[in-house]
């Protein structure tokens, strides 16, 4: 479980640099979308700090995710983001929706992995 643990959280961490780095330095160009999609990205576009928070957040995520160091809070912050990836990519563009269902199940899986560290956020204190 440790190993598929650094398996996954490796993968995810180089995805989101490999996201977040194109994204800030336009390595890549953005593939042309359409229909309900285009209407959404322009809405994203127009709000001028939407995608650059969200790239930062996964920039630091896919940073603590490389290295292994502030992996519980990497991973509850990370949550909201991998949530919008599914459903943007179910409703929108379900193409992708196979990397979008990794992203979201390997964020889940890393938590189940680190569930002692969260314990604490579930129980009441009396």
């Amino acid at each position: 479980m440790k190993i598929a643990a650094i398996i996954i959280r490796t993968i995810l961490g180089l995805l989101f640099l490999y996201t977040s780095i194109s994204y800030f330095f336009n390595l890549s160009p953005e593939p042309a979308s359409e229909g309900e999609f285009k209407a959404f990205q322009v809405g994203l576009v127009a709000s001028t700090y939407l995608m650059p928070l969200a790239k930062t957040v996964e920039l630091l995520c896919g940073l603590s995710f490389v290295t292994g160091k502030y992996m519980t809070l990497a991973n509850l912050v990370i949550f909201p983001v991998t949530i919008n990836i599914l459903l943007i990519n179910y409703f929108l563009t379900p193409d992708n929706l196979p990397i979008a269902i990794f992203v979201f199940v390997g964020n889940i899986f890393l938590i189940f992995t680190h569930w002692k560290n969260y314990r604490g956020l579930f129980i009441a204190d009396n």
